[in-house]
């Protein structure tokens, strides 16, 4: 059995990429738009240990856990913005984050 190469997570990587980006834009729903946004950033992740593995070097899984930090702040805040728009209204769109205005 032979081994990956680094262009084949490379290629997952930019299909992953490409999914959450389409989802992105076409899909309206906050919640589903910060799902796609998350599938982006893993693809991130894949192409950042894969160029690590390529080059001998942990600067990819070191970018990996800066990543992940941004992402679950992301999350965090995220999350927080949606049930807070959900409670103004059911059913909300990304249309509807200006009801959220102090």
């Amino acid at each position: 059995m032979s081994e990956l190469s680094a262009s084949w997570y490379l290629a997952v990587s930019a299909a992953l990429f490409a999914i959450g980006f389409t989802g992105l834009l076409v899909r309206r729903n906050p919640l589903i738009m910060f799902m796609c946004i998350e599938l982006m950033l893993n693809a991130v992740n894949v192409a950042f240990v894969a160029f690590g593995a390529g080059l001998n070097d942990v600067g990819g899984q070191v970018a990996v856990f800066f990543v992940l930090v941004v992402a679950a702040t992301e999350v965090v805040i995220g999350l927080a913005l949606v049930v807070a728009l959900s409670r103004f209204k059911t059913g909300a769109t990304a249309d509807d984050v200006s009801l959220l205005k102090g």
